[in-house]
């Protein structure tokens, strides 16, 4: 895969619903394109985490925007395991942001306007240098509207409920599938109807229905998707030396 790196580089935007398999297959995406993974629902899960801890007011907005300045979000990759992880101001928190505490109250501070600013701020820096693959609710529409591939992915409630439970039970949580679909079905809810940067499927997106897509295939799917982009942004520049 090594022709990659004489080719032009494209930022690629994955978007979709709560448990459609986006930042696993984010991931996947990138480490075979050889592209930066930024895991943007890392980012708005560890500004919750921030606000939780230190107890802020989320309708205090001189509170929040007070909290933002001491918020730093940064991606480290574990040495042993080679998976990407989170840290907020310089602390591993990948397990902490996963927990149902931090799911239940992250759609509440996502729809939040100065998070929003500040988070997509960063996340604009982190792609300037393009070579990226970003997921979220917002990313073909707004923190990357000039993306050269933006991919709407969809999935079954249940099938999402199933495959959210499945993970928290491997990471030693136990929930009921009807509270996953129930927590779930609200931030739908909230992800599609807040006034801020709502879940908006891009005009120029591709939809991709994991329902009944296995993970490989839907990763294959994305990566063919992103050659024929590669293939056409290269002739279109004259990338072919």
């Amino acid at each position: 895969m090594g022709y990659f790196y004489f080719m032009q580089k494209i930022v690629i935007a994955i978007d979709g619903y709560s448990g459609c398999g986006k930042s696993s297959t984010a991931k996947a995406v990138a480490k075979i394109l050889g592209y930066t993974y930024i895991d943007s629902g890392a980012m708005y899960r560890a500004a919750t985490l921030y606000f939780l801890k230190h107890q802020i007011d989320l309708s205090d907005k001189a509170a929040v925007n007070k909290a933002l300045k001491h918020i730093q979000i940064s991606f480290q990759t574990d040495k042993a395991s080679g998976q990407q992880e989170t840290y907020l101001n310089g602390e591993n928190v990948e397990q902490q942001i996963r927990s149902m505490e931090v799911s239940d109250f992250v759609s509440e501070v996502s729809k939040i306007k100065e998070v929003r600013k500040e988070l997509v701020s960063q996340q604009q820096q982190l792609g300037k240098a393009k070579g990226v693959v970003m997921d979220g609710r917002d990313i073909g529409t707004v923190v990357f509207p000039d993306a050269e591939l933006k991919v709407f992915m969809t999935a079954d409630l249940e099938i999402r409920a199933k495959r959210r439970q499945k993970e928290l039970i491997e990471k030693g949580q136990e929930v009921t599938l009807e509270e996953i679909i129930r927590n779930l079905a609200e931030r739908d809810k909230i992800d599609s109807t807040r006034a801020e940067s709502p879940l908006v499927r891009a005009e120029d997106a591709v939809d991709v229905d994991t329902s009944y897509l296995d993970f490989d295939d839907q990763v294959k799917k994305i990566v063919e998707l992103a050659n024929e982009r590669i293939g056409l942004y290269s002739k279109a520049y004259g990338s072919n030396h």
